[in-house]
C-alpha cells in the first residue's frame, strides 16, 4: 500500500472509531477497547474555557509555516503554527490540523506534503492560506518540491519535504507524523513569529 492509500486508511479509521491509531500496530486497529459511551458528569468537565485557553497559550511564541499537497485536484494548503521537528533518527517532524479542516483530506489523499517555513515578510501569504475556500494558491508562485511533487512556495525561508508516517487523534484536531524526504534552507532567512494574535520578527 502506498503513502497515500496508508494515509487514506488512516483517515477512515480515525472517522469512524475515534481512537488512535497506534504506533507499531497496522493503520486502523485500536491500541485498546473503546470506552462505553456515556454522558460526561459536571465534575468531569473541562477546568478551563476555550478563550482562556487561548489567552494564556499565545504567550508562547512559534513560528509560521503553511503546509501544502497536491492531489488529483491540484494545489492544496493551509496556514499552520503547530508544526514542530519530532526525531532525529529517523528525522521526523509533526504538525497538527483541526478534524474540521476542508483542507486535511486533500493532503491525506496526497499521502505526502512540504512544510513551508514563512518568512519575515509573509505575513499576507499566512492570512492567505488561513482564509477557508478561497483560491489560495492564485497568484502564488511555487515549484514541486523535489521528492513529493508538493507546492514548494517561492520565497519561504526553509522548507521539508514529507511522506505521512502516522496518524493520531488530539482531542479536536489530528496529529500528523511525516517521514522527510528532503529539506533546503537559506541561511540569510529571517523568520516570520507569532505571538499573542499578531505577526512580528526576530531580534537578537
Amino acid at each position: 500500500m502506498g503513502h497515500a492509500g496508508m494515509a487514506a486508511t488512516a483517515v477512515r479509521y480515525l472517522r469512524s472509531a475515534g481512537t488512535p491509531a497506534s504506533a507499531g500496530t497496522p493503520y486502523g486497529r485500536a491500541s485498546a477497547p473503546r470506552p462505553e459511551l456515556r454522558a460526561v458528569r459536571d465534575d468531569e468537565r473541562a477546568p478551563v474555557g476555550p478563550g482562556e485557553f487561548r489567552r494564556v497559550l499565545g504567550h508562547f511564541a512559534s513560528g509560521v509555516t503553511v503546509i501544502t499537497a497536491r492531489d488529483e485536484d491540484g494545489p492544496a494548503g493551509f496556514a499552520c503554527q503547530s508544526f514542530a521537528s519530532l526525531s532525529l533518527d529517523p528525522p521526523l517532524v509533526v504538525f497538527m490540523v483541526a478534524r474540521t479542516s476542508t483542507t486535511w483530506p486533500r493532503i491525506a489523499r496526497a499521502g505526502t506534503f512540504c512544510v513551508n517555513v514563512l518568512g519575515a515578510d509573509q505575513g499576507g501569504l499566512c492570512r492567505a492560506f488561513a482564509v477557508s475556500g478561497a483560491d489560495k494558491f492564485a497568484g502564488v508562485d511555487h515549484a514541486p518540491a523535489p521528492v513529493t511533487g508538493s507546492p514548494r512556495l517561492a520565497g519561504a525561508p526553509a522548507w521539508i519535504d514529507c511522506t505521512i508516517r502516522a496518524v493520531h487523534t488530539g482531542g479536536d484536531h489530528l496529529i500528523v507524523v511525516g517521514a522527510v524526504e528532503a529539506l533546503g534552507a537559506e541561511d540569510d532567512g529571517a523568520p516570520l513569529l507569532f505571538h499573542r494574535g499578531r505577526f512580528g520578527r526576530f531580534s537578537a
